[in-house]
Protein backbone atom coordinates (compact mmCIF):
# COMPACT_ATOMS: atom_id res chain seq x y z
CA UNK A 1 0.00 0.00 0.00
CA UNK A 2 2.78 2.40 0.96
CA UNK A 3 4.59 1.55 -2.28
CA UNK A 4 1.40 2.18 -4.27
CA UNK A 5 0.84 5.58 -2.61
CA UNK A 6 4.50 6.54 -3.14
CA UNK A 7 4.26 5.56 -6.82
CA UNK A 8 1.05 7.53 -7.28
CA UNK A 9 2.57 10.65 -5.70
CA UNK A 10 5.74 10.28 -7.80
CA UNK A 11 3.75 9.90 -11.03
CA UNK A 12 1.59 12.90 -10.15
CA UNK A 13 4.68 15.00 -9.43
CA UNK A 14 6.29 13.98 -12.71
CA UNK A 15 3.09 14.87 -14.57
CA UNK A 16 2.94 18.31 -12.93
CA UNK A 17 6.60 18.93 -13.74
CA UNK A 18 5.98 17.97 -17.37
CA UNK A 19 3.05 20.38 -17.52
CA UNK A 20 5.14 23.16 -15.94
CA UNK A 21 7.96 22.63 -18.45
CA UNK A 22 5.56 23.45 -21.31
CA UNK A 23 4.42 26.71 -19.77
CA UNK A 24 5.95 30.01 -20.81
CA UNK A 25 8.21 31.57 -18.20
CA UNK A 26 6.52 34.78 -16.98
CA UNK A 27 8.96 35.94 -14.26
CA UNK A 28 12.52 37.06 -14.92
CA UNK A 29 15.07 38.37 -12.44
CA UNK A 30 17.93 40.49 -13.76
CA UNK A 31 20.59 42.81 -12.41
CA UNK A 32 23.16 45.38 -13.41
CA UNK A 33 26.15 47.14 -11.86
CA UNK A 34 28.41 49.82 -13.35
CA UNK A 35 31.52 51.04 -11.53
CA UNK A 36 33.30 54.11 -12.90
CA UNK A 37 36.31 56.35 -12.41
CA UNK A 38 36.31 59.89 -13.81
CA UNK A 39 39.08 62.47 -13.84
CA UNK A 40 38.33 66.10 -14.73
CA UNK A 41 41.35 68.15 -15.80
CA UNK A 42 39.89 71.34 -14.29
CA UNK A 43 40.19 69.55 -10.93
CA UNK A 44 36.94 70.86 -9.40
CA UNK A 45 37.52 71.51 -5.70
CA UNK A 46 34.18 70.02 -4.62
CA UNK A 47 34.83 66.74 -6.48
CA UNK A 48 31.70 67.16 -8.59
CA UNK A 49 31.10 67.41 -12.31
CA UNK A 50 29.22 70.50 -13.62
CA UNK A 51 25.66 70.53 -12.27
CA UNK A 52 24.11 69.77 -15.68
CA UNK A 53 25.87 66.37 -15.80
CA UNK A 54 23.87 63.89 -13.72
CA UNK A 55 25.36 60.57 -14.84
CA UNK A 56 28.98 59.72 -13.89
CA UNK A 57 29.20 62.92 -11.89
CA UNK A 58 32.00 62.35 -9.32
CA UNK A 59 35.58 63.51 -10.02
CA UNK A 60 38.69 61.52 -9.09
CA UNK A 61 37.08 58.65 -7.24
CA UNK A 62 35.91 55.11 -7.90
CA UNK A 63 32.15 54.99 -7.50
CA UNK A 64 28.94 53.19 -8.47
CA UNK A 65 27.03 54.98 -11.20
CA UNK A 66 24.09 52.58 -11.15
CA UNK A 67 23.36 49.18 -9.67
CA UNK A 68 19.95 47.54 -9.59
CA UNK A 69 17.97 44.34 -9.24
CA UNK A 70 14.89 44.00 -11.44
CA UNK A 71 11.94 41.62 -11.36
CA UNK A 72 9.91 41.53 -14.58
CA UNK A 73 6.66 39.73 -15.35
CA UNK A 74 5.45 39.19 -18.91
CA UNK A 75 2.48 37.14 -20.11
CA UNK A 76 0.17 37.36 -23.09
CA UNK A 77 -2.14 39.86 -21.37
CA UNK A 78 -0.25 41.35 -18.40
CA UNK A 79 3.21 42.72 -17.62
CA UNK A 80 4.94 44.42 -14.71
CA UNK A 81 8.40 45.66 -13.74
CA UNK A 82 10.01 46.51 -10.42
CA UNK A 83 13.64 47.69 -10.31
CA UNK A 84 15.32 48.94 -7.13
CA UNK A 85 18.76 50.47 -7.29
CA UNK A 86 21.41 52.80 -5.94
CA UNK A 87 24.37 54.82 -7.18
CA UNK A 88 25.38 58.38 -8.01
CA UNK A 89 22.98 58.44 -10.99
CA UNK A 90 20.00 57.91 -8.69
CA UNK A 91 21.34 60.35 -6.07
CA UNK A 92 21.53 63.12 -8.68
CA UNK A 93 18.35 62.47 -10.65
CA UNK A 94 16.02 61.61 -7.76
CA UNK A 95 17.14 64.32 -5.33
CA UNK A 96 13.81 66.17 -5.64
CA UNK A 97 11.70 63.06 -4.94
CA UNK A 98 10.43 61.89 -1.53
CA UNK A 99 12.85 59.54 0.24
CA UNK A 100 10.52 56.57 -0.35
CA UNK A 101 11.03 56.82 -4.14
CA UNK A 102 14.75 57.63 -4.36
CA UNK A 103 15.78 54.03 -4.96
CA UNK A 104 12.94 53.10 -7.32
CA UNK A 105 14.34 52.94 -10.83
CA UNK A 106 11.18 51.43 -12.29
CA UNK A 107 7.80 50.31 -10.94
CA UNK A 108 4.95 49.79 -13.38
CA UNK A 109 2.18 47.44 -14.42
CA UNK A 110 0.44 46.91 -17.74
CA UNK A 111 -2.60 45.19 -19.24
CA UNK A 112 -3.33 44.29 -22.85
CA UNK A 113 -6.66 45.91 -23.76
CA UNK A 114 -7.48 44.06 -26.97
CA UNK A 115 -7.42 40.42 -28.05
CA UNK A 116 -7.06 41.33 -31.72
CA UNK A 117 -4.74 44.35 -31.51
CA UNK A 118 -1.40 44.94 -29.80
CA UNK A 119 -2.78 47.65 -27.52
CA UNK A 120 -1.38 48.05 -24.00
CA UNK A 121 -2.06 50.31 -21.04
CA UNK A 122 0.89 50.74 -18.65
CA UNK A 123 1.02 52.90 -15.52
CA UNK A 124 3.52 53.71 -12.80
CA UNK A 125 7.16 54.82 -12.83
CA UNK A 126 8.33 54.30 -16.40
CA UNK A 127 11.46 54.86 -18.50
CA UNK A 128 11.20 58.14 -20.38
CA UNK A 129 9.57 58.12 -23.82
CA UNK A 130 12.03 60.86 -24.84
CA UNK A 131 15.46 60.19 -26.34
CA UNK A 132 17.60 57.25 -27.44
CA UNK A 133 19.76 57.04 -24.28
CA UNK A 134 18.84 55.72 -20.85
CA UNK A 135 20.30 55.14 -17.40
CA UNK A 136 21.94 51.82 -18.33
CA UNK A 137 25.25 52.90 -19.82
CA UNK A 138 26.01 49.45 -21.25
CA UNK A 139 23.07 49.83 -23.64
CA UNK A 140 24.14 53.28 -24.90
CA UNK A 141 26.59 53.91 -27.77
CA UNK A 142 28.87 56.15 -25.66
CA UNK A 143 29.95 55.74 -22.03
CA UNK A 144 28.70 59.11 -20.73
CA UNK A 145 25.33 60.60 -21.62
CA UNK A 146 24.96 63.36 -24.22
CA UNK A 147 23.92 66.89 -23.25
CA UNK A 148 20.64 66.07 -24.99
CA UNK A 149 19.99 63.14 -22.65
CA UNK A 150 21.19 64.89 -19.48
CA UNK A 151 18.81 67.80 -20.10
CA UNK A 152 15.64 65.81 -20.79
CA UNK A 153 13.78 63.23 -18.66
CA UNK A 154 15.38 59.88 -17.86
CA UNK A 155 12.17 58.66 -16.18
CA UNK A 156 8.52 59.64 -15.82
CA UNK A 157 5.43 58.70 -13.84
CA UNK A 158 1.93 58.42 -15.22
CA UNK A 159 -0.09 56.30 -17.65
CA UNK A 160 0.89 55.24 -21.17
CA UNK A 161 -1.29 53.81 -23.95
CA UNK A 162 0.73 52.03 -26.66
CA UNK A 163 -0.34 50.55 -30.00
CA UNK A 164 1.98 48.49 -32.20
CA UNK A 165 0.96 47.78 -35.80
CA UNK A 166 0.57 44.14 -36.93
CA UNK A 167 3.78 44.33 -39.01
CA UNK A 168 5.58 45.94 -36.01
CA UNK A 169 6.83 48.82 -38.15
CA UNK A 170 4.79 51.49 -36.34
CA UNK A 171 4.49 52.23 -32.62
CA UNK A 172 2.16 54.96 -31.31
CA UNK A 173 2.04 56.05 -27.65
CA UNK A 174 0.05 58.66 -25.74
CA UNK A 175 0.92 59.60 -22.15
CA UNK A 176 -0.52 61.44 -19.18
CA UNK A 177 2.31 62.42 -16.82
CA UNK A 178 2.91 63.89 -13.37
CA UNK A 179 5.41 66.34 -14.85
CA UNK A 180 8.85 66.78 -16.38
CA UNK A 181 10.92 63.95 -14.86
CA UNK A 182 8.66 63.78 -11.82
CA UNK A 183 7.40 60.82 -9.81
CA UNK A 184 5.35 62.97 -7.44
CA UNK A 185 3.76 66.09 -8.95
CA UNK A 186 5.42 69.35 -7.93
CA UNK A 187 3.84 70.89 -4.82
CA UNK A 188 1.49 73.69 -5.83
CA UNK A 189 1.01 72.40 -9.37
CA UNK A 190 -2.49 71.09 -10.03
CA UNK A 191 -2.01 70.38 -13.76
CA UNK A 192 -1.04 67.10 -15.39
CA UNK A 193 1.28 67.00 -18.40
CA UNK A 194 0.89 65.02 -21.63
CA UNK A 195 3.22 63.42 -24.15
CA UNK A 196 3.26 61.47 -27.39
CA UNK A 197 5.64 59.13 -29.20
CA UNK A 198 5.63 57.87 -32.80
CA UNK A 199 8.23 55.33 -33.92
CA UNK A 200 8.70 53.91 -37.41
CA UNK A 201 10.95 51.01 -38.45
CA UNK A 202 10.69 50.58 -42.24
CA UNK A 203 13.31 47.82 -42.09
CA UNK A 204 15.95 46.41 -39.77
CA UNK A 205 18.44 49.12 -40.81
CA UNK A 206 16.46 52.28 -40.02
CA UNK A 207 14.65 53.58 -36.92
CA UNK A 208 12.85 56.94 -36.89
CA UNK A 209 11.37 58.47 -33.74
CA UNK A 210 9.42 61.57 -32.71
CA UNK A 211 8.47 62.29 -29.09
CA UNK A 212 7.06 65.34 -27.38
CA UNK A 213 6.05 66.79 -24.02
CA UNK A 214 3.51 69.48 -23.19
CA UNK A 215 2.98 70.74 -19.68
CA UNK A 216 4.64 72.69 -16.92
CA UNK A 217 7.30 72.22 -14.29
CA UNK A 218 6.21 75.19 -12.18
CA UNK A 219 3.50 75.69 -9.50
CA UNK A 220 0.16 77.23 -10.47
CA UNK A 221 1.20 80.67 -9.16
CA UNK A 222 3.99 80.94 -11.77
CA UNK A 223 2.85 78.43 -14.38
CA UNK A 224 4.74 78.56 -17.68
CA UNK A 225 3.76 76.17 -20.43
CA UNK A 226 6.58 74.05 -21.83
CA UNK A 227 6.45 72.43 -25.28
CA UNK A 228 9.29 70.06 -26.09
CA UNK A 229 10.09 68.08 -29.25
CA UNK A 230 12.57 65.21 -29.53
CA UNK A 231 13.56 63.65 -32.86
CA UNK A 232 16.13 60.96 -33.48
CA UNK A 233 17.05 58.36 -36.06
CA UNK A 234 19.34 55.33 -35.98
CA UNK A 235 20.86 54.07 -39.22
CA UNK A 236 22.71 50.78 -39.58
CA UNK A 237 25.23 51.82 -42.23
CA UNK A 238 26.94 48.44 -42.54
CA UNK A 239 27.22 45.17 -40.69
CA UNK A 240 29.38 46.73 -37.97
CA UNK A 241 28.59 50.46 -38.01
CA UNK A 242 25.70 52.69 -36.92
CA UNK A 243 24.95 56.40 -37.08
CA UNK A 244 22.61 58.02 -34.56
CA UNK A 245 21.27 61.53 -35.14
CA UNK A 246 19.26 63.43 -32.57
CA UNK A 247 17.69 66.87 -32.23
CA UNK A 248 15.77 68.48 -29.37
CA UNK A 249 13.81 71.72 -29.55
CA UNK A 250 12.03 73.21 -26.56
CA UNK A 251 10.05 76.37 -25.88
CA UNK A 252 8.65 77.78 -22.64
CA UNK A 253 6.70 80.89 -21.76
CA UNK A 254 8.95 83.73 -20.55
CA UNK A 255 6.57 84.23 -17.62
CA UNK A 256 3.07 83.17 -16.65
CA UNK A 257 0.49 84.33 -19.21
CA UNK A 258 3.14 85.67 -21.61
CA UNK A 259 3.02 85.23 -25.39
CA UNK A 260 6.82 85.51 -25.47
CA UNK A 261 8.63 82.19 -25.38
CA UNK A 262 12.20 81.18 -24.60
CA UNK A 263 13.78 78.57 -26.88
CA UNK A 264 16.53 76.01 -26.42
CA UNK A 265 17.87 73.41 -28.83
CA UNK A 266 20.48 70.68 -29.13
CA UNK A 267 21.71 68.56 -32.06
CA UNK A 268 23.87 65.45 -31.58
CA UNK A 269 25.53 62.90 -33.87
CA UNK A 270 27.10 59.60 -32.77
CA UNK A 271 29.00 57.21 -35.02
CA UNK A 272 29.78 53.72 -33.69
CA UNK A 273 32.05 51.19 -35.38
CA UNK A 274 32.74 47.62 -34.31
CA UNK A 275 36.36 46.71 -34.98
CA UNK A 276 35.89 43.05 -34.07
CA UNK A 277 33.51 40.90 -32.05
CA UNK A 278 35.03 42.30 -28.82
CA UNK A 279 36.32 45.78 -29.72
CA UNK A 280 34.45 48.89 -30.88
CA UNK A 281 34.72 52.66 -30.79
CA UNK A 282 32.29 55.57 -30.97
CA UNK A 283 32.64 59.29 -31.65
CA UNK A 284 30.14 61.97 -30.65
CA UNK A 285 29.68 65.61 -31.65
CA UNK A 286 27.05 67.78 -29.95
CA UNK A 287 25.93 71.34 -29.30
CA UNK A 288 23.57 72.81 -26.71
CA UNK A 289 22.06 76.29 -26.85
CA UNK A 290 19.97 77.62 -23.97
CA UNK A 291 20.55 81.42 -23.92
CA UNK A 292 17.81 82.18 -21.35
CA UNK A 293 18.76 79.32 -19.03
CA UNK A 294 15.42 77.48 -19.08
CA UNK A 295 17.07 74.08 -18.57
CA UNK A 296 20.72 74.98 -17.79
CA UNK A 297 21.20 78.26 -15.99
CA UNK A 298 24.64 79.93 -16.03
CA UNK A 299 23.91 83.60 -15.17
CA UNK A 300 26.36 84.65 -17.88
CA UNK A 301 25.89 87.08 -20.83
CA UNK A 302 25.46 84.38 -23.50
CA UNK A 303 23.73 81.77 -21.37
CA UNK A 304 24.56 78.14 -21.98
CA UNK A 305 26.09 77.72 -25.45
CA UNK A 306 28.33 74.67 -25.38
CA UNK A 307 29.96 72.38 -27.94
CA UNK A 308 31.07 68.86 -27.05
CA UNK A 309 33.29 66.23 -28.65
CA UNK A 310 34.11 62.76 -27.36
CA UNK A 311 35.62 59.44 -28.40
CA UNK A 312 34.89 56.13 -26.73
CA UNK A 313 36.48 52.65 -26.82
CA UNK A 314 34.72 49.47 -25.67
CA UNK A 315 36.04 46.01 -24.88
CA UNK A 316 33.45 43.25 -24.44
CA UNK A 317 35.25 40.12 -23.18
CA UNK A 318 31.93 38.28 -22.66
CA UNK A 319 28.36 39.01 -23.69
CA UNK A 320 27.20 40.41 -20.33
CA UNK A 321 30.22 42.60 -19.49
CA UNK A 322 31.86 45.65 -21.05
CA UNK A 323 34.93 47.75 -20.19
CA UNK A 324 34.81 51.31 -21.53
CA UNK A 325 36.96 54.42 -21.64
CA UNK A 326 35.98 57.81 -23.02
CA UNK A 327 37.71 61.13 -23.52
CA UNK A 328 35.38 64.12 -23.65
CA UNK A 329 35.85 67.85 -24.18
CA UNK A 330 33.33 70.67 -23.65
CA UNK A 331 33.78 74.26 -24.83
CA UNK A 332 31.44 77.08 -23.82
CA UNK A 333 31.06 80.62 -25.13
CA UNK A 334 31.30 81.96 -21.56
CA UNK A 335 33.60 80.78 -18.74
CA UNK A 336 31.21 78.48 -16.87
CA UNK A 337 33.38 75.51 -15.86
CA UNK A 338 34.69 75.68 -12.29
CA UNK A 339 38.39 75.30 -11.60
CA UNK A 340 40.36 75.36 -8.36
CA UNK A 341 40.42 79.13 -8.81
CA UNK A 342 38.00 80.88 -11.14
CA UNK A 343 36.18 79.60 -14.21
CA UNK A 344 37.16 78.40 -17.67
CA UNK A 345 35.49 78.17 -21.08
CA UNK A 346 36.91 74.64 -21.51
CA UNK A 347 36.51 71.40 -19.65
CA UNK A 348 38.04 68.04 -20.54
CA UNK A 349 37.66 64.77 -18.65
CA UNK A 350 38.30 61.04 -18.99
CA UNK A 351 35.80 58.43 -17.81
CA UNK A 352 36.32 54.69 -17.51
CA UNK A 353 33.89 52.01 -16.37
CA UNK A 354 33.20 48.33 -16.00
CA UNK A 355 29.59 47.17 -16.35
CA UNK A 356 28.18 43.69 -15.76
CA UNK A 357 24.60 42.50 -16.20
CA UNK A 358 22.82 39.20 -15.55
CA UNK A 359 19.43 37.63 -16.17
Amino acid sequence: MKYFLFSAVLLASMNMAAQDSTRTKTINVSGYAEIYYLYGFNKPSDGMQPLFLYSHNRHNEVNLNLGYIKIAHQSAVTRANLALGTGTYLQANYAAEPVAFRNVLEANAGVKLSKRSNLWLDAGILPSHIGFENAVSKDCPVLTRSLLAESSPYFEAGAKLTYTSPNEKWVFSGLVLNGWQRITRLSGNSAMSVGMQVQYKPNDRVLLNYSNFSGTDKPDSSRRNRLFHNLYSVFKLAQRSTLTLGFDLGTEQAFSGSHRRYTWLTPVAIYKQAISDKWSFAARAEYYQDPQGVIISTNTPNGFRTTGLSINFDFTPVKNAVLRIEGRSLHSKDPIFAMKSGYSKNYAFITSSIAVSFD
